[in-house]
């Protein structure tokens, strides 16, 4: 092909190729972007290229065979150098990429990568070490910028978790406002209770009390209100109100849950409609007895543990969820708790856990027999073994659970006099 049928951009490439060609191999050394220098065993440097020169500040005179290797390096990059650099070189014959800090003629730190090789001579002596010496400012920069990066998004990770540790408090504490602090001694009855929360950062809608309406008889009352949050808070704030307001002005169990309908209905009419389950009842200790009345509305029929070591649900059909309609059925029912009886009352995340290997529910004939195989010893002990069933779920308890117990105690067992007494 003539010269007259090249194309103007293939003259240039070779134009091009023939200007690199041209570059000797002193020039290639000498203005290399990167550093070179030889050392001689002891370190003293006997040939260093242009480019490190001036990355140092100094000149050609200043360094050869006047300055060691380490005499560029920090403080800390001549101890490293001496400890680990050196005899590493001197073992392996070889460093590679090692972060290093050369000091600049105005007192500048630089950040480099040094990598090392020995020479060796024909009879395999060392001779000499190579070393070539990379910029590695850009490089540091980065570091430094990620560094940053990370130690801000772990601070903000430290943060985040403390915000949620005082949200976490927050939340208990107003979750404790929501029930009793602790439950009343009410003469003749055991009372035992425990609050499962299923979130540390959701507030729960479960709620339970005990309290005196007179001299001679005492309220009680256990229940879930739909949803969680703030706003379930609210309307169990409303509910445990309303219900011990309803009480003093009307103790009977129906009345008194209608009119915490009446109450929730009309609050919650604006198409954000609020509900709750409740059980209400009233206590009447008489000589070794106590007579119970209570209604309930939508919630699980409360459980009974006899004495003989029976169990059964005290049946309250028909109740219907409190808040939904402005006209609410509510099932009332009565028993008697005699010595060594204890009446349960619970909420559905006990009997709605997951349990097995297919996650089924452990529903209300699980929860019977439970507490019929349960010693008949009284309110604070079935609520431990209640707790203790809870525990084994695991991550199948998936929702809050409220316990209330209330019982009358056995008789203490009598022990005969020794005639030696008599």
């Amino acid at each position: 092909m003539s010269r007259s049928d090249r194309s103007p951009d293939r003259e240039a490439t070779d134009v091009a190729f023939t200007a690199l060609l041209e570059d000797s191999a002193e020039e290639l050394y000498e203005q290399a972007p990167c550093g070179y220098l030889s050392t001689l065993m002891d370190g003293t440097i006997a040939k260093i290229n242009t480019t490190l020169l001036e990355w140092l500040g100094l000149s050609r005179r200043q360094v050869v065979g006047r300055m060691r290797f380490a005499d560029l390096l920090t403080v800390g990059g001549k101890l490293y150098h001496e400890t680990h650099f050196a005899p590493l070189l001197q073992m392996k014959g070889e460093v590679s990429g090692i972060a290093l800090d050369i000091k600049t003629s105005d007192g500048q730190r630089m950040p480099v990568l040094v990598t090392s090789k020995v020479k060796t001579g024909d009879d395999g002596g060392p001779m000499l070490v190579r070393t070539t010496i990379f910029d590695a400012r850009d490089r540091r920069a980065y570091e430094t910028e990620l560094l940053r990066g990370r130690q801000a998004a772990e601070e903000a990770r430290r943060q985040a978790e403390a915000d949620r540790e005082r949200l976490r408090e927050a939340l208990a504490v107003l979750q404790q406002s929501l029930l009793p602090a602790e439950l009343p001694r009410v003469p003749g009855l055991e009372a035992g209770s425990y609050y499962h929360t299923a979130s540390p950062e959701l507030l729960g809608g479960d709620f339970y009390d005990l309290f005196p309406l007179d001299a001679d008889r005492w309220a009680f009352f256990l229940g879930d209100v739909c949803g969680k949050g703030p706003q379930a808070a609210a309307v169990t704030s409303l509910t445990r109100y309303t219900l011990r307001a309803a009480a003093l002005h009307d103790p009977d169990p129906v009345t008194v849950l209608t009119t915490l309908n009446t109450v929730l209905h009309e609050r919650y009419t604006s198409g954000d409609t609020r509900y709750c389950t409740a059980i209400f009842g009233v206590l009447h200790p008489g000589g070794d007895h106590v007579s119970v009345h209570l209604a309930s509305g939508g919630h699980p029929s409360a459980l009974i543990q006899r004495a003989d070591g029976t169990a059964h649900y005290l049946p309250t059909p028909g109740g219907m969820l409190i808040g939904v309609l402005p006209q609410a059925q509510f099932t009332a029912a009565r028993t008697r708790l005699s010595p060594g009886d204890t009446l349960l009352l619970y909420t559905d995340g006990l009997t709605e856990a997951r349990t097995g290997p297919e996650r089924e529910l452990y529903g209300d004939d699980a929860l019977r027999a439970f507490v019929a195989e349960q010693s008949a010893r009284g309110s604070q002990a079935l609520i431990t073994a209640l707790t203790g069933l809870l525990a084994g779920f695991g991550d199948g308890l998936d929702d809050d659970t409220a316990l209330l117990a209330l019982g009358v105690p056995a008789p203490l067992p009598s022990h005969p006099v020794s005639e030696d007494l008599r």
